[in-house]
């Protein structure tokens, strides 16, 4: 049976999360923003009241809660300010390769440390010449032994440089594509590795991303997450468990927007009314509500079917691509209702326009999502209506036997013909009797 109500414990969970972002990461966020500066404090804070690193597994002595559970503390924390809400979310995105290991004296070894010394771990796929193509990373790591050596660069890298370690995905050989990748942890006081400039924004400006140079860094094989061949692997269902979380980021950030378009129409006055009063105000409003409603079941089916174990790749691209689409649509509808006072940094919405405009490039671009779920339509995908050659339209019925008569269906035209046998021809198409099927 289903159930849309959260546990009591949920609801615990999402009020204490909004209480911490509205006392927390809403008084900051433009000044930080600003300064295109993540707010360490703040992680720090997040980490302290157990809304950041929740996710390691209790069997490591974690909170060890689900994706839904996630799903709604990223809500909350977008709302306030996407970006912060990134750079809090970035070190469960980071840890996620760990989870999904098979390297259990590595886990606990890094978990009990993140645990006693808060650390905070980032994520590296993306070089400066690929990000949605995974297979082709060009950053080489060499089999020296008992070591890995890596060299090269990862770009786009969230919270790369106020991380203590780092999910890094490397190939063996650069020219084997899926088959050369691996997957290494890697500790950031490693000798060897470079952290380059905050790179600068559009938006986001709250969340670190740099560039991360690695020059023969040796990493000890006991530190592998995914041996070469199975890194590919590790990548794609990292990105199965996090894509929910970026439509929690737009649903956050839409229904931010929404209410701040509502509290403006409630108040504002055009032509002697309030702006709420007038139909196309409120057909923009219901519109807006309807996408961040759609956006947020979308979300948690796709949490929920990661928690229940289905983890179906196409669920958690649709939540992603669509919410993150109809974010920007609801923001943008939110700064037409502001008007000019929407356009200026006074108002909040220009900072969110900015803000969201990333969530449909980075985790796969919003064309790789429909890219993802054309395949899987095309060939996983199993209807439950027949094919439309075995249709069997405008059937006739025997009225005193009650016994179907046949009947012949054109798989070229849909023509349908009623006798023994097929015709010699077909009357509509004009095809030969081979292009009929007996329904």
């Amino acid at each position: 049976m289903l159930n849309f109500h959260l546990t009591d414990d949920q609801s615990a969970l999402r009020d204490r999360a909004r209480r911490f972002a509205i006392d927390h990461v809403l008084p900051v966020a433009w000044y930080y923003d600003e300064k295109d500066e993540v707010p360490v404090q703040v992680l720090e804070k997040a980490l302290d009241a157990g809304l950041m690193n929740a996710d390691i597994p209790k069997i490591y002595g974690g909170q060890g809660i689900g994706l839904v559970d996630a799903t709604i503390v990223t809500e909350e924390m977008a709302a306030a300010c996407p970006g912060i809400a990134t750079s809090i979310f970035d070190s469960s995105l980071g840890m996620t390769p760990l989870i999904l290991s098979e390297n259990e004296a590595l886990k606990r070894r890094i978990f009990s440390r993140i645990l006693v010394e808060g650390s905070r771990v980032s994520f590296a796929t993306s070089e400066p010449t690929m990000g949605s193509d995974v297979a082709s990373i060009r950053c080489e790591a060499k089999d020296a032994g008992d070591h890995y050596l890596l060299s090269g660069t990862k770009y786009w890298i969230t919270n790369g440089g106020v991380s203590d370690f780092m999910s890094v995905f490397a190939t063996v050989d650069p020219k084997a594509g899926h088959a050369g990748i691996a997957a290494f942890l890697v500790d950031m006081q490693c000798k060897g590795i470079t952290v380059g400039k905050t790179i600068p924004k559009m938006g986001q400006r709250c969340s670190n991303t740099v560039g991360i140079h690695f020059n023969q860094v040796k990493v000890p094989k006991t530190n592998v997450l995914a041996e070469p061949g199975k890194g590919f692997h590790l990548a794609m269902k990292t990105f199965d468990r996090t894509r929910p979380i970026i439509g929690a980021f737009a649903v956050g950030a839409a229904r931010s927007a929404m209410e701040y378009a509502l509290d403006y129409a409630k108040k504002r006055r055009a032509f002697g009314s309030p702006l709420a009063g007038f139909q196309a105000i409120q057909f923009k409003l219901a519109e807006m509500y309807q996408k961040v409603e759609t956006a947020r079941l979308l979300t948690l089916k796709a949490a929920w079917e990661v928690d229940e174990g289905i983890e179906l790749t196409a669920t958690a691209s649709i939540a992603k691509f669509y919410a993150t689409e109809a974010a920007w649509e609801v923001v943008d509808e939110a700064m037409q209702i502001l008007g000019g006072y929407g356009y200026t940094k006074m108002f909040p919405v220009e900072k969110l326009m900015r803000d969201i405009r990333l969530l449909r490039i980075y985790e796969g671009t919003s064309e790789i999502q429909r890219l993802i779920v054309s395949g899987w339509l095309l060939n996983s995908y199993e209807p439950a209506m027949p094919s439309m050659e075995s249709l069997p339209m405008h059937r006739e019925i025997d009225p005193d036997t009650h016994h179907e008569g046949a009947a012949f269906r054109c798989r070229l035209c849909g023509h349908i013909h009623y006798g023994d046998t097929a015709p010699e021809s077909c009357p509509t198409c004009f095809f030969s009797a081979e292009s009929f099927k007996a329904l």
